[in-house]
């Protein structure tokens, strides 16, 4: 019974470490790799709140935009073809953030 914990725990070790060597050998650092994942995740929620046609808060702008920032940053730092099926949404969350900005510089 032990050694069946031993070789399944060894087995869960190298599917992790050939994951982060294939990860490196992609040219991605794991922490960049780890922070897109992350990203990914916010841009499904930036999207949805994109989709709102209404009239939104100055603070629900200000977190929108920090928000969409952090995106943009994780996502500049892997390759694009591992975002290509995303783009549609990243799209949506940048047009939107540049509207934002626009009616926030010309208010000043």
């Amino acid at each position: 019974m032990a050694t069946i914990i031993y070789i399944l725990v060894f087995i869960i070790f190298a599917l992790i470490a050939f994951s982060v060597m294939q990860i490196k050998l992609a040219g991605i650092k794991v922490k960049d790799f780890w922070s897109f994942i992350e990203a990914n995740q916010l841009l499904d929620e930036l999207y949805i709140f994109a989709q709102r046609k209404n009239k939104i808060s100055p603070q629900e702008e200000i977190v929108f935009l920090m928000e969409a920032e952090k995106v943009f940053k994780a996502f500049e730092k892997v390759p694009d073809m591992l975002w290509e099926e995303e783009y549609q949404k990243y799209r949506e969350v940048l047009d939107k953030y540049r509207d934002i900005k626009m009616v926030r510089w010309a208010s000043n």
